[in-house]
């Protein structure tokens, strides 16, 4: 790798970590300078590190204006969460049936909220990722790699979204780990059913978005 493609890199991940951990929070414009100088390098990279964010759709470029860190839409959150609610629903559903996996499960989850209430949380970047896993873990018991993967590809949405919750309201890292602890629970308990209708509210109590199945979900059991 030249050392401009490998500058180019460096660029690359340090602004979609910007990005994902809303430290460049969506609707912001950012210039090449500005980025050139905050990572010491020459605009050549940074111009490389924008189209390649630009065609990954977390920035718009405007000539001369700049790049634009597009913001996260209702609709795209609102398909974030749908998808994540049926993937670990079927996750948690195939669990039940398969005894076995449970007590692997239950003991990596433990783990998980062990080190996630033990996690700084001004490190936004540590606590997402643990609050990542905790949900990889309960799709990845499913033993079905193509689901695992698909899961895998919200990872990074996932990260955004949760960041941006925690930035809006900063009680919400005590929901997550409140509700996590309650979760998994619920599966080591084998209640597929509960374990559903109580992540759709955590969904919609973290994130706040309007229209989710979440939504849906949290309505008819209050009803």
């Amino acid at each position: 790798m030249s050392k401009e493609s490998s500058a180019a890199e460096r660029v690359y991940q340090e602004v979609k970590d910007l990005i994902l951990t809303s430290r460049l929070p969506g609707g912001e414009l950012v210039s090449e300078g500005e980025i050139a100088t905050r990572c010491s390098v020459s605009r050549t990279p940074v111009r490389e590190a924008f189209l390649r964010l630009e065609t990954e759709g977390w920035m718009r470029l405007y000539p001369k204006r700049g790049a634009l860190v597009v913001p996260i839409a209702d609709r795209e959150a609102r398909d974030v969460l749908d998808a994540r609610l049926l993937l670990e629903i079927h996750a948690v559903e195939r669990v039940v049936v398969d005894h076995l996996s449970v007590a692997t499960l239950g003991t990596a989850l433990r783990a998980n909220l062990a080190a996630h209430r033990a996690a700084d949380r001004a490190d936004l970047g540590e606590f997402t990722r643990l609050d990542l896993e905790f949900h990889q873990l309960i799709v990845a018991a499913a033993d079905n790699p193509l689901l695992s993967d698909f899961y895998q590809g919200l990872g990074e949405r996932h990260r955004r979204m949760v960041t941006a919750s925690v930035r809006r309201d900063d009680q919400v890292t005590d929901r997550i780990l409140a509700d996590h602890t309650e979760l998994a629970e619920l599966i080591e308990d084998l209640d597929a059913r509960r374990f559903g209708t109580r992540l759709a509210r955590h969904m919609t109590e973290v994130h706040a978005v309007p229209g989710t199945s979440g939504d849906r979900r949290s309505a008819g059991e209050d009803a």
